[in-house]
């Protein structure tokens, strides 16, 4: 959420709540809805590392409110985020770890696991159809966001469909 919220800011000065709302109409549906209460963490912390400032605007009728922009040192650091390149591809892949250790424990059938975790994928892609749908058509950045997730989902499914494969050949091996 910090770089996130460095980069709305790179767009002027903006209060938490300006930035949650931000945050959802840029995102759209799919992405999950930030919690304002981590909103104001975050910015608390980025305040404290010097990355922004805050300044408490009066208001007239409601309570004050802090107003945060994004310090040379926040800019700084943004303008590196965006030279950064993404994590490689998930090694550490919890639903992985399940599968590998099961047959040790003793606790878990491995092709019942890879079916439990296809239907999650499935009502996953389900759900992510539907707010396709229905989400605002010219909120593109939204859009782009549920297809990725949805091609992921998809090689998820194909790489799950691979595991049920050499698994069947590997007991049928030992039969």
């Amino acid at each position: 959420m910090r770089m996130q919220l460095l980069a709305l800011l790179a767009g002027g000065p903006a209060h938490g709540y300006e930035l949650k709302q931000d945050l959802e109409q840029l995102l759209g549906a799919a992405y999950p809805q930030p919690n304002v209460g981590q909103i104001y963490v975050t910015l608390g912390r980025l305040e404290k590392s010097g990355l922004i400032e805050g300044e408490e605007v009066a208001q007239s009728s409601r309570p004050n409110k802090k107003i945060y922009r994004l310090t040379a040192a926040g800019r700084e650091a943004l303008r590196a985020w965006f030279e950064e390149t993404a994590e490689e591809p998930r090694i550490r892949d919890e639903f992985f770890m399940k599968l590998a250790l099961a047959p040790r424990t003793g606790l878990a059938d491995q092709i019942t696991l890879i079916n439990k975790q296809r239907r999650e994928y499935l009502n996953t892609m389900r759900t992510l159809s539907k707010l396709a749908t229905t989400e605002n058509r010219d909120n593109r950045i939204s859009h782009l966001l549920i297809e990725g997730a949805m091609l992921h989902l998809q090689a998820d499914l194909d790489w799950l469909e691979r595991c049920q494969e050499e698994l069947e050949e590997l007991e049928e091996q030992r039969r």
